[in-house]
């Protein structure tokens, strides 16, 4: 603000104002509820190669989600822009949480939401750089993931967490894992940290038992229902289809499909329209490309399993 103060009593009163604004943009993006300043840096070291970051602006609004989960992620959200009050009558926000459900339903995208309502980043944890073949090492690293949800408040996103959550014990079970296992329950448990841990799998059953006890909420998602792919198909195409008719029969030919196969058939139905400068989007075309969704997921469910 000083240096905006001195160009504009030096008559630059253009630089001046390009100061300003962008001392405005950030501190609209560094301010966040009782979490205090998030930096703008991206992380540094070794913790660059084991976190992605990124500033999302998607909503809930964006998504098409089924009401009990929009209910638990509304009352997470609720909880989190309270949170110094939570904290100052010793009561702790809801901040864990454990999404499952089949692939495509959402889960991801949940995690870029959170942030993006709260305005706070999010950091997808890359299990590729966290886990190792030398002991030890992956727990050290796990540490440092743990150290920054304490130094910057945002959105920690461990996606695929079977990978470091399964049963201990089983049959192909290595003492490695068990550890790696161990070194998270612990670090879970003892995170009082103002960020928001978010797992997702798409295997709930492999999952160690004790893990489900260290997350606030446990959130199950399922492919969309037909009025739920109603919902999307409207949300998606408002611009490019107008028939109700046409929106319930495209609901029918994708039923069973999965919130992110319904989005690709969407999106490249939109983009033949738009290479062919069209108004509406052909809804033969896209019944077409639905099924070909379904003839996919038809042949992966019946391929023998290796």
């Amino acid at each position: 603000m000083q240096m905006a103060a001195r160009e504009a009593k030096q008559g630059h009163g253009k630089l001046a104002e390009e100061l300003r604004e962008l001392i405005d943009a950030a501190k609209e993006r560094q301010v966040t509820p009782g979490g205090g300043a998030i930096p703008i840096a991206r992380p540094r070291g070794e913790l660059a190669g084991l976190l992605t970051a990124s500033y999302p602006t998607r909503k809930l609004t964006d998504m098409v989600l089924a009401q009990p989960v929009e209910e638990s992620l509304q009352r997470v959200l609720k909880e989190q822009r309270h949170l110094s009050k939570l904290r100052s009558h010793g009561l702790h926000p809801r901040r864990k949480l454990l999404l499952v459900g089949p692939s495509g339903t959402g889960k991801t995208m949940t995690a870029s939401a959170l942030a993006g309502e709260l305005g706070i980043p999010l950091f997808v944890v890359r299990l590729d750089a966290l886990i190792t073949k030398f002991m030890g090492e992956t727990a050290a690293k796990l540490r440092q993931v743990f150290d920054a949800a304490s130094s910057t408040r945002g959105v920690y996103f461990f996606d695929e967490f079977d990978a470091i959550g399964s049963h201990r014990g089983t049959a192909n079970d290595v003492g490695e894992i068990r550890r790696i296992l161990n070194s998270f329950l612990l670090m879970i448990e003892q995170d009082e940290s103002n960020s928001l841990i978010v797992a997702a799998t798409n295997h709930p059953g492999i999952l160690d038992d004790a893990l489900f006890r260290r997350f606030d909420d446990v959130i199950e998602y399922h492919v969309p229902n037909p009025k739920e792919i109603q919902a999307l198909l409207r949300m998606r195409l408002a611009p490019y289809l107008k028939s109700s008719k046409s929106i319930r029969e495209l609901a029918a030919a994708a039923d069973g499909l999965s919130h992110a196969e319904i989005a690709r058939a969407m999106n490249d139905a939109i983009k033949e329209t738009v290479m062919h400068d069209l108004d509406e989007v052909s809804p033969d075309m896209l019944g077409a490309l639905l099924l070909s969704r379904q003839n996919v997921r038809q042949r992966s469910a019946a391929a023998p399993v290796k």
